[in-house]
């Protein structure tokens, strides 16, 4: 009895120290200080993952602001149909404006050329590709997300509101509501989704697990499409959906999207802000 509970004993000690370890990471990670350094995803569990995601500022906004879109419509609520139009549409346009943001502005190259946009141009986009498992600049700023979410449903939600029935008068505000509260927590999704493909995870959804090759393709193979994030549909329909065996040459500017040396002496103004212009793989770089 004594030798077979000794290994016993030992499993269950390994087991507790592991779940010791466990709480410790996630205690540490409610500190104050947690992002006051850098978190890497290619170096972090699922679980770590979720403990930063609920906790990183702009997630924290999303969801407090959806929650205030929710009382909005509570407030001035609109007909259930009109409700569920709009949060239906607004879910189902989002990955249209994404697209279009996507490849006509977060990869556009005439942003860098002015000295006001471009560091905005480097916040949303140029650190991401400069370092693509880097947490904290893998999150869109809030200052450019929160516009561009309202901008996107909040017309579209007023206009079903306008059109269901003239006689409501709380339809349009009602339903603009519901679709700025389903524009935000299509945010949170995207932006987790987003998380899951840079993570050192391997999904078990089939589903996300193809979405992750595609967008790594995106990241360290051709920048020049895949820019769906859990849909490739617009990809397909505008002509830049690959895989990679289709473009088997890698692009030059996969991490620094053009800005290069070349065009640093000419729009200076990006590699000021980073210290100089990146070159090489993010893993192995050195700043000139």
């Amino acid at each position: 009895m004594g030798c077979e509970a000794a290994p016993l004993r030992r499993r269950d000690a390994l087991h507790s120290d592991r779940t010791k370890a466990a709480t410790l990471k996630t205690a540490q990670s409610l500190r104050p200080a947690f992002w006051q350094r850098a978190h890497h995803l290619d170096k972090m569990t699922f679980r770590e993952l979720v403990v930063a995601y609920f906790q990183y500022p702009a997630i924290i906004a999303y969801l407090t602001l959806s929650v205030v879109a929710i009382g909005a419509w509570i407030w001035r609520p609109a007909p259930l149909a009109p409700t569920l139009l709009a949060m239906a549409a607004a879910s189902l346009v989002y990955p249209l404006i994404w697209y279009l943001l996507h490849r006509w502005v977060l990869h556009s190259r005439w942003m860098w050329k002015s000295k006001l946009l471009a560091s905005t141009w480097k916040r949303i986009h140029y650190d991401h590709h400069q370092d693509p498992n880097h947490l904290e600049v893998l999150f869109g700023a809030l200052h450019t997300t929160l516009p561009t979410i309202a901008l996107g449903v909040i017309p579209l939600g007023w206009a079903i509101g306008m059109g269901w029935d003239a006689g409501d008068h709380h339809a349009p505000f009602g339903a603009a509501a519901a679709a700025l509260a389903a524009g935000l927590l299509t945010t949170c999704f995207y932006e987790f989704v987003h998380c899951i493909q840079h993570l050192a995870y391997k999904p078990k959804s089939p589903w996300i697990a193809e979405m992750k090759r595609r967008h790594m393709a995106h990241h360290f193979h051709d920048e020049n499409g895949n820019y769906g994030i859990t849909t490739f549909f617009w990809d397909k329909v505008f002509g830049t959906f690959y895989d990679r065996p289709d473009r088997p040459v890698k692009s030059p500017t996969v991490f620094n999207l053009g800005y290069d040396e070349e065009v640093a002496k000419i729009y200076p103004w990006v590699a000021n802000l980073s210290g100089g212009v990146a070159t090489g793989h993010p893993r192995q770089r050195d700043r000139v």
